[in-house]
């Protein structure tokens, strides 16, 4: 590089979050790699600081009316940042995607084979004449049917299954959907009046047993003691509208003279058709059957299109083919064309071949462009979302990486280092926020920040060589990369099923066949193995609907032939996001903020003012400030520039108006008490039981350094995880089962340690705990590991060994094992 070139991205005073005013330099051209731990302030310097600023001042080069139809980040907080490149960031959890979105769609590589298809294929005439590949297509001319006859060739449009392409029977889907009776009365003992109707339940339709009181239907006995006739109506009645009373819980009736009655079938159906909303889409998905379409087969394609041809196969063959087989299959297709298509068939099998190479070169040779996005586990998406990037092949851009690791095993996390030095390589900087050792092990430079999380972080530790910060006493991540740390954070059970076991059949379900899994109750069981293994399928897509439809006296899941458990409850948690926005807090998340209300009411000044808890909400006119209404920030639309979000001028940020701010608690306005840490606020509710009872809860969670005022969206995935478990602690777990998906997520070595002990303390309590984990710091420390693999897709789908994680690493056969056994001689305990 020439001399007069910077080398380093110069970044001075930053305060994003917890950052405090802090400079550094961050070296251009290499792999840089930020750790610390949860809430230290990493996240807040990789995507607050430099790629909120690389993007903005990218966006800032374009014109005026561009600038308006994109959406903006605002600038960053911090004095000034030089020499810094334009940046793209892959955020920690893509979006799942819909049920329309394929693995082909998602890569844009089913792009160019509608279009391979359209300008290559030997198309059939209406006539029924088969037609040789010819340039018309391409050309826009009529095709000669070599029977006196023309037709015009199909564009790449009409190949789309989202578009013209359809199926006309699942319009696409791929799949058909049919309400199971069943669902509908799940429980026959009850009667119409005490729920017998499930679908009766949904949103407004609680007043339906009514109706069918005055239809003249018995709503006092038990469902299953009706005659055929009154049945018959509750499933399929007539839509009719009758008069009724509806008595409310204050003794009042409401006369309502046009009650349409509704069936307990089209109660469903009219909802489904009426809403777009995902939650609720979820919510009726459970009265279907989700079956493959009859006519399509599940291809998703208009029957009509397969005789359409390339190298004598049709779109639906080749979008089922495994990534692996699509280049062999590439290179029949120029020497099967005309001399005269050579030279544009060349050109689509390049681009198809470009749109592939980096997906083969991701480890995802096992996927087809057919498989459904939703059905990809994170690690998978992360590197579809990767691939993408890569396939631009730019250079001279800042790569924001937010924990790439994530649902990666061992093995291809190796893969996903040498691609991070291969955008290196291609002249781009790269930085890295990351916990998994190996990631950072790799890395050019690497940055700690800390010491500690919230506003005990948000300083640059230590900066320099994976050497020299092996070096450091005080660094927190050296110990992990040396294996001077203790690895077992538990002593794990060596009686493994002594408390006896339950355990699932699954017959055929995506790549897993024939498989039987057993798990110990009150243990910690770990589900591993390779990225489209089939973990997710094993547990969240067979074993908990079994479960769920078990305690819901429901019939299992058609591809769950045989379930045995002895348990009560399911519950699962994940690290998405808590609340849907700012307004939702801490405390309000927790509970914390209705004590604290019901506290200030009871305040000898509240009390002067005939004040309820109504007053102490910001969520309420009484109690929010009118400039802000409650959220504590306002944005400022500047035309086309990104709006300025800033503290509200009003109540700087406390989110309450003036009067309820001048009562006060123990010396402390509610809003003082909401800026206070989950630690501050341990001894100030010390007398105060139920308070005091959350944050000992928060704080033995490690989330001591969160305010109490925090908004929840904003919180790491590892921190939402821990927040939702809460409510869980301090209480019998007798037959509960915890099913975690990836509770390492955003997770330091020393969170992780935390986490184990959380777990423990729920197995005191009787609880049973399976996680699916690729962390072999979680692994190490189970009762009990299940390998599912050995590798992904049709690959995988087995479970290869099962037993502690000693045995684990011991069998040849697992290559988990293989991983797990360097990690346990790392730090000592082969």
């Amino acid at each position: 590089m020439p001399k007069n070139q910077p080398t380093m991205i110069e970044v001075r005073g930053a305060r994003v979050n917890n950052l405090k005013n802090i400079d550094v330099d961050i070296p251009l051209h290499q792999f840089i790699a930020i750790t610390g731990l949860s809430g230290s302030g990493k996240s807040s310097l990789a995507l607050g600081v430099l790629y909120a600023e690389g993007a903005r001042r990218y966006l800032d080069a374009l014109s005026t009316y561009t600038r308006r139809r994109i959406s903006q980040a605002g600038k960053a907080d911090v004095r000034e940042v030089r020499h810094l490149p334009a940046a793209l960031a892959l955020r920690q959890r893509p979006n799942v995607p819909n049920q329309r979105s394929t693995v082909g769609t998602m890569t844009e590589s089913f792009n160019v084979l509608r279009l391979l298809f359209s300008r290559l294929g030997s198309h059939v005439a209406p006539s029924g004449q088969r037609v040789a590949p010819t340039l018309n297509v391409a050309a826009d001319l009529p095709i000669d049917a070599g029977d006196g006859t023309s037709f015009r060739g199909p564009g790449a449009e009409r190949f789309a299954f989202n578009s013209l392409g359809a199926c006309p029977t699942c319009h696409g889907s791929g799949q058909i959907r049919q309400i199971v009776p069943e669902r509908l009365i799940p429980d026959e003992t009850l009667t119409i009046r005490n729920g017998a109707v499930a679908s009766w339940r949904l949103p407004g339709r609680n007043f339906m047993p009514l109706v069918a009181q005055a239809i003249g239907l018995d709503i006092d006995t038990p469902f299953k003691d009706l005659n055929a006739h009154d049945r018959e109506i509750v499933l399929h009645g007539e839509k009719r509208k009758y008069a009724i009373n509806i008595p409310s819980a204050t003794g009042k009736v409401f006369h309502m003279d046009n009650a349409q009655f509704e069936n307990a079938f089209a109660a469903v159906t009219d909802s489904l058709a009426t809403t777009k909303n995902e939650r609720a889409i979820q919510r009726l998905n459970r009265f279907y059957s989700f079956a493959t379409c009859p006519t399509c087969h599940g291809n998703r394609f208009d029957p009509q299109l397969l005789t359409t041809l390339v190298a004598g196969k049709n779109i639906a063959e080749v979008s089922a083919m495994p990534l692996a087989q699509l280049p062999k299959f590439a290179q029949t297709i120029v020497p099967w064309l005309p001399a005269t298509m050579y030279k544009m068939g060349q050109n689509l099998v390049t681009e198809f071949m470009n749109s592939l190479t980096p997906l083969l070169e991701l480890g995802l040779d096992y996927l087809t462009l057919g498989r459904a996005g939703m059905t990809l586990s994170t690690g998978e998406l992360q590197r579809i979302q990767l691939s993408r990037t890569l396939r631009t092949a730019t250079t001279g851009v800042l790569y924001v990486l937010d924990e790439p690791s994530i649902g990666l095993h061992p093995a291809n996390v190796t893969g996903l280092i040498k691609i991070m030095h291969a955008l290196v390589d291609q002249g781009n900087s790269l930085v890295v926020v990351d916990h998994n050792t190996h990631v950072i092990a790799a890395a050019d430079t690497v940055i700690e920040i800390g010491p500690g999380a919230g506003h005990q972080g948000g300083q640059i530790l230590h900066q320099g060589s994976v050497a020299q910060i092996k070096q450091q006493s005080d660094s927190l991540i050296a110990p992990y990369l040396t294996g001077r740390a203790p690895l077992l954070a538990r002593q794990p059970t060596h009686d493994i099923f002594g408390a006896g076991d339950f355990g699932c059949h699954v017959t055929q379900r995506y790549n897993l066949h024939d498989v039987t899994a057993k798990f110990p109750l009150n243990r910690f069981s770990v589900v591993t193995g390779f990225s489209g293994a089939g973990k997710t399928t094993l547990i969240l897509d067979s074993l908990v609907p079994a479960l769920q439809a078990q305690l819901k006296h429901e019939p299992l899941p058609a591809h769950v032939d045989q379930l045995h458990a002895d348990l009560q409850r399911v519950v699962m948690i994940d690290s998405t996001p808590v609340g849907k926005n700012a307004r939702s807090t801490v405390a309000t998340y927790t509970g914390i903020l209705d004590r604290l209300r019901k506290l200030f009411a009871q305040t000898t000044a509240a009390k002067q003012q005939h004040w309820g808890v109504a007053h102490f909400s910001y969520n309420t006119t009484q109690g929010a400030c009118p400039t802000c209404k409650g959220t504590g920030r306002i944005s400022l639309d500047v035309q086309y520039l990104p709006d300025i979000d800033q503290a509200c001028p009003t109540c700087h940020g406390q989110r309450y108006n003036p009067a309820t701010l001048s009562i006060k608690w123990h010396e402390l306005t509610i809003a003082d008490i909401l800026d206070l840490s989950v630690d501050q606020a341990v001894p100030l509710f010390a007398r105060y039981k139920s308070l005091h009872h959350l944050v000992l809860s928060l704080q033995n969670m490690g989330l001591g350094y969160l305010k109490l005022g925090q908004a929840t969206p904003q919180l790491s995935g590892g921190e939402a995880q821990r927040l939702k478990l809460v409510a869980e602690m301090g209480q019998t777990q007798q037959g509960t089962l915890f099913i975690f998906d990836e509770p390492s997520v955003g997770l330091h070595p020393l969170d992780t340690r935390t986490l184990i002990h959380v777990f423990d303390q729920l197995l005191a309590q009787a609880a049973t705990i399976i996680t699916i984990e690729h962390d072999l710091d979680i692994v190490a420390n189970a009762d009990y590991v299940v390998d599912v693999g050995p590798r992904g897709g049709a690959a995988g789908g087995r479970i290869v060994a099962s037993g502690t994680p000693q045995q684990i690493a011991a069998d040849p056969t697992s290559i988990t094992g293989k991983y797990l056994a360097q990690h346990l001689q790392l730090f000592g305990q082969d």
